[in-house]
């Protein structure tokens, strides 16, 4: 097939022994941008590609383990016949280093990726300029004739991406894709309000981004916090929350000031993000917020679970 040729040159991922911070997988399917090439891990693709799951893993950047989760959910719902699974992988300067990768393939320094940070090398390419890209590629009808549907989705460090991606994405897109955010430790809000009492001269830096729309990155130049927040509003979002990530002690928790502004854990945050969107706009959002019963701190329990498969593919 044509988008073959032009899009995947290899479809496969190579397992590597790595120390301590770096991947332990390296995604060998590349993908080629005009800053650089991007590692990405895919699913075998299916003769009538007719939905595009791109799943964004954490801070682990395990792009291999997102996308055996988003494997295990199509075949569970029935849809491997048709769904096509996308995991980028958002390597860092020391994946690059220990792995000796390509000077050639896009990393970033640290954790940027997560707020759409540029990248260090071999161009500066934001994260959330990759996702504009992917989700436009599989748009085309060129190359990707029969999709309808595009769903991009993360938990955890992911699902932090995808809710900032959808706040400051500035595409126009062929195909409005749906946003699927699972169990984030903190989100982006839109203005200086918070659900937890604090003293600002405390936590002076609760409102910078990536918690709020101060001194936003690069990709968001020539946004105004309205026009954001208006196209927020407006995009077809869900928050998928685990009933039980409840501890407020859990290793992954972001614990800092700013985070802790938002709420003492990860369920308890989500509501009270959801709750702060409903109170400005009551006239309605397109937005829904769904508990998963029996579920904590588990990307693979969360998309799994007949909640999250519901939500993944519309059923």
């Amino acid at each position: 097939m044509k988008w073959v040729a032009l899009i995947w040159l290899v479809l496969c991922s190579a397992v590597v022994q790595a120390e301590e911070h770096a991947v332990k997988t390296v995604a060998q399917g590349r993908l080629l941008f005009k800053g650089g090439i991007m590692a990405v891990a895919v699913s075998p693709p299916p003769a009538s590609i007719q939905r595009v799951l791109i799943i964004v893993h954490g801070r682990l950047r395990n792009a291999d383990t997102y996308l055996r989760s988003g494997e295990r959910a199509a075949a569970q719902a029935g849809q491997t016949a048709t769904t096509l699974v996308i995991a980028p992988q958002f390597l860092n300067e020391q994946d690059v280093a220990r792995h000796q990768l390509p000077a050639d393939l896009l990393r970033w320094q640290g954790n940027d990726w997560m707020a759409g940070g540029l990248s260090t090398g071999p161009n500066p390419v934001s994260s959330f300029q990759v996702l504009d890209d992917i989700v436009a590629r599989v748009s085309d009808r060129q190359q990707f004739p029969e999709v309808k549907e595009i769903v991009i989705a993360g938990h955890s460090g992911g699902a932090q991406v995808v809710q900032r991606y959808a706040l400051l994405a500035r595409g126009t897109y062929r195909i409005a894709p749906r946003f699927v955010i699972a169990n984030p430790s903190s989100y982006a809000y839109l203005d200086a309000q918070r659900p937890m009492a604090f003293a600002p001269a405390s936590c002076p830096s609760f409102n910078r981004w990536k918690y709020g729309l101060e001194q936003l990155p690069a990709y968001a130049a020539g946004q105004t916090a309205a026009q954001l927040e208006d196209h927020y509003i407006k995009r077809d979002i869900t928050y998928l929350l685990g009933q039980q990530d409840i501890d407020p002690e859990h290793p992954a928790l972001d614990k800092s000031c700013e985070a802790q502004t938002q709420g003492a854990y990860r369920l308890l945050r989500g509501h009270f993000f959801f709750d702060y969107l409903t109170r400005r706009h009551p006239q309605g959002l397109n937005q829904r917020l769904i508990e998963v019963p029996g579920v904590g701190h588990d990307g693979d329990g969360m998309f799994n679970s007949p909640e999250g498969l519901r939500v993944l593919f519309g059923q």
